[in-house]
């Protein structure tokens, strides 16, 4: 895996009406389709803004959700892997 994507962590989370958005602690900044994540899309404000980070910014956690997104499979183009499993 390249350096900058699995060394990139998330230093704050934030949405907007279509998109999950992310600033990196190397200064990049990502925005993401909520599209690739089915249960953050039907998800409402309140859910959306009990997220955890964890694994040092790695990860991404909604526990009443029961989604975990990972920083670097984000750089990577990674959606939710549950959704494309079934398609399989």
């Amino acid at each position: 895996m390249i350096s900058s994507v699995s060394e990139a962590k998330a230093q704050k989370i934030w949405f907007d009406e279509d998109n999950l958005w992310l600033s990196l602690y190397d200064g990049r900044t990502l925005s993401v389709p909520l599209a690739y994540f089915p249960r953050l899309r039907k998800a409402n404000k309140e859910q959306l803004e009990r997220y955890e980070i964890s694994g040092g910014g790695i990860g991404l956690h909604w526990d009443a959700l029961d989604e975990d997104i990972s920083v670097p499979g984000l750089l990577l183009g990674n959606g939710d892997l549950a959704s494309y499993n079934k398609k399989l």
